[in-house]
């Protein structure tokens, strides 16, 4: 048979459901579809249930759920008062059943603010009735953004720069609800896609700017600086920025290495970039580097091959330089032998089929080298009461 706690559990389930009933302005109560379960064969049990249900019951209380009785004979037990139908009859009843009273006026008044501040959001309140309360404490701030980005959906400025009366960290701290809410009321025409994207995705999906990585650029041309008026040789900008130039048919010599980098000599017509290892992959959004020659020098070894076919993997036409036989041949007195990583040698030793695998006995290993750190610590120690073992016939204590 059901218990009063049960019937405020089952209450609580339908609070959602409430709440967007509230929102849709639909009819809810009264709840009359509370199970009342099987009745308990034994007297005592039964008479205890039912006197639990009736203490905790509006009838009692004066609020909660109305628990309505019959009396019936039961073969063994006589004649019972046994419950029929337990329902919540107002919305006042059910608040208080739940002690949601004071949380329900502060969503009403937040529902209204939102409506009558973005209605847009009408069809997000009636799917999110539990965010309304959740973020109950920053309504006011939430839609002071979402009006600025309906009326600027593409601001192009740092989430500090936004001209909106919060704090400076407010967006910064809400990002999971506000790109909910933007989302809600913002076309998808006006949406970036951020699939694959691991990091800035929320300045990314709305427009903002962000700290982008810098593309260091060295000109190895005279001619070509002063035919685009560089005041240096040597720059450093954003990626945005140095995707918007267009320096096609100019050569680009990519260099692995910073030095590398930095001593490639004057050379006719050409640019340097700095590839800073595996960071080469940010040269993928730079569209017109498709219609450059470009060369590759990177370390001649598995880690510049790698980055050598991922290069070749966004413009095919990449040539590597200083990167075969023959310089190696050449240069062969300055060579190192590379250890594989522990993880790779570990995994070729020990016949592991993956690195997770290595991972599992490096911790298995740690453990046991714990434990047996903890066993030297503890045989070292000086304790009189184990010393003393002559009396109980041992001559040593093994411990």
């Amino acid at each position: 048979m059901i218990t009063p706690s049960e019937i405020i559990h089952k209450a609580e389930r339908l609070y959602p459901y409430f709440l967007s009933s509230v929102i849709r302005g639909d009819k809810f109560f009264p709840i009359d579809n509370l199970p009342i379960g099987s009745r308990p064969k034994d007297y005592l049990t039964l008479r205890e249930a039912i006197t639990q249900l009736i203490s905790k019951s509006k009838q009692h209380l004066g609020y909660g759920y109305i628990l309505e009785l019959e009396t019936r004979n039961l073969h063994k037990l006589g004649q019972q008062s046994l419950p029929q139908r337990i329902s919540i009859e107002t919305e006042q009843d059910y608040l208080k059943l739940l002690k949601k009273e004071k949380e329900f006026l502060q969503f009403k008044s937040d529902i209204e603010l939102i409506c009558s501040k973005v209605p847009e959001l009408n069809s997000w309140l009636y799917q999110n009735p539990l965010k309304v309360i959740e973020y109950s404490d920053r309504w006011s701030d939430l839609l002071k953004v979402c009006r600025y980005f309906q009326c600027n959906p593409k601001p192009h400025l740092y989430i500090r720069e936004l001209p909106i009366q919060i704090h400076t960290k407010f967006i910064e701290q809400n990002k999971g609800i506000l790109s909910n809410l933007l989302e809600a009321i913002l076309p998808n025409e006006l949406l970036s896609s951020v699939e694959n994207e691991k990091e800035y995705t929320f300045e990314k999906r709305f427009s903002l700017r962000y700290r982008e990585p810098l593309i260091r650029l060295r000109i190895l041309d005279q001619p070509l600086k002063a035919k685009y008026d560089f005041p240096l040789f040597d720059i450093s900008t954003p990626i945005s920025e140095f995707s918007q130039l267009n320096f096609k048919t100019h050569r680009f010599f990519i260099a692995e290495n910073l030095m590398n980098f930095l001593t490639l000599p004057a050379l006719e017509n050409s640019f340097a970039l700095f590839g800073r290892g595996y960071a080469i992959q940010m040269l993928k959004s730079i569209n017109w580097l498709a219609y450059c020659p470009i060369f590759y020098w990177g370390d001649l070894d598995t880690d510049g091959f790698k980055i050598l076919s991922q290069l070749r993997s966004y413009f095919p036409q990449t040539i590597s330089i200083m990167m075969d036989v023959k310089t190696l041949e050449t240069f062969k007195e300055f060579a190192v032998t590379v250890a594989k990583s522990t993880v790779e040698n570990y995994k070729q030793n020990k016949g592991c089929k993956s690195r997770s695998q290595v991972i599992e006995e490096a911790l298995e290993l740690l453990r046991n080298r714990e434990l047996e750190v903890a066993y030297r610590e503890a045989s070292a120690e000086a304790d009189n009461d184990w010393d003393v073992t002559v009396a109980d016939g041992l001559t040593d204590e093994t411990w």
